[in-house]
């Protein structure tokens, strides 16, 4: 009786968490770390975060979602209404949570921000490798005894140059993998990296124009929104190779398409493109895609896509889990991890003030502010860690 009575008064006091969207590897790797966390409750469910399924909440404390899940306003409008006070997101991006709604609901938005950015990094060098000397040609090849080798000559990356399109910290990670093959490496970023002394800062024009290699590091929001467009395909090299492994909306997929069938790119890896979102962790080999944009893509044969897999390594895992398990401790106990997503207000024209929060949020930690206007008195700032 004292036992169950103990139990009774554990359960009452733990942390209730609704897992969505649950793959095997997900729940795998989540139990594991469970056990070093008694005071967590993790219920899990296959399905994915929409409003519809945001009421499963009621009861939940917090909810476990991922980058491909509905986080926006009406799905907010609902977790809010069944009690949820913590969003935690098993992921670094967060395009997708309406931060302001969460903020305004009094619901706090947590993330991983650096789980493994080298992971990406390497996963973004595989690709570019793989396009390059068409690995993914030759491998279906050699199975059916073809051991021939045309269409599969592929350019040395040696002591060519690699352009670096936002250097946070995947984006540093792949410049120092880029510099390890010997190559140039140029960079583009509002806020430069000072670790990386190896690196050349240049505009996005000149970087469009050098690069032989051209990998995007860098966060999806209205600036960045079709960066690369048929505008700045014009600008880069003939035969340029591009990796895109950061979010699909930063390319416009049409002009892309546009600019591998005029001969532009020598070679593309994918491992995000736009209309991923209803094909991301998702078997649908038997159905009918609702557009042919991601299968014209893959006629191409200097084209090779993977299903946004760049985060996907053991040590990747481990540390999502870990880290979004301290999240939602450290949101029980009231103390702060560096890992909240949140918007900061100030009053309009305060220069001094946004160099300071700049300088402490981007120099120092290399992670991305997003500045959005609002109106004429107020400028805010989405921001992470302490102000």
């Amino acid at each position: 009786m004292f036992l169950y009575e103990e139990d009774r008064k554990k359960e009452e006091h733990a942390v209730k968490i609704l897992f969505y969207d649950t793959k095997s590897y997900d729940k795998e790797s989540f139990e594991a770390k469970a056990k070093d966390y008694p005071d967590i409750q993790i219920e899990y469910l296959k399905s994915e975060l929409v409003p519809s399924t945001a009421k499963l909440a009621k009861g939940y404390d917090a909810i476990c979602a991922f980058v491909s899940s509905d986080v926006g306003t009406e799905t907010i409008d609902v977790l809010s209404a069944c009690g949820v006070k913590l969003i935690l997101m098993r992921c670094a991006g967060f395009n997708n949570v309406d931060v302001e709604k969460a903020t305004a609901c009094g619901i706090k938005v947590m993330r991983v921000p650096g789980y493994s950015p080298e992971a990406v990094a390497e996963h973004a060098m595989a690709l570019a490798l793989a396009a390059n000397r068409r690995i993914h040609k030759a491998y279906v090849r050699v199975r059916e005894n073809d051991f021939s080798l045309g269409g599969m000559q592929g350019v040395n990356f040696y002591r060519k140059t690699a352009g670096i399109v936002g250097t946070g910290k995947i984006g540093a990670a792949m410049a120092r993998i880029c510099h390890g093959f010997g190559m140039n490496v140029i960079a583009y970023d509002k806020y430069q990296n000072p670790a990386l002394d190896f690196v050349t800062y240049v505009s996005l024009d000149e970087l469009l124009a050098q690069s032989d290699l051209i990998s995007l590091h860098c966060p999806l929001m209205d600036e960045t929104y079709h960066m690369i467009n048929r505008e700045s395909i014009q600008k880069m090299k003939d035969g340029v190779i591009l990796v895109n492994t950061s979010r699909g909306g930063l390319v416009k997929t049409a002009d892309l398409i546009e600019g591998i069938r005029a001969r532009k790119f020598f070679a593309v890896g994918l491992d995000v493109y736009e209309e991923e979102k209803k094909n991301v962790f998702e078997d649908r080999s038997d159905e009918i895609m609702e557009t042919s944009i991601t299968a014209r893509l893959l006629s191409f044969p200097n084209v090779i896509i993977t299903s946004h897999q760049g985060f996907f390594t053991y040590e990747a895992l481990d540390a999502i889990s870990e880290t979004t398990l301290n999240n939602a401790m450290a949101f029980t106990k009231g103390e702060r991890t560096g890992n909240e997503v949140e918007i900061e207000t100030l009053p309009i024209n305060p220069h001094k003030e946004i160099d300071k929060i700049l300088q402490k949020h981007l120099l120092k930690s290399y992670q991305y502010v997003i500045i959005y206007p609002n109106g004429i008195e107020l400028i805010l700032i989405l921001a992470e860690g302490e102000v």
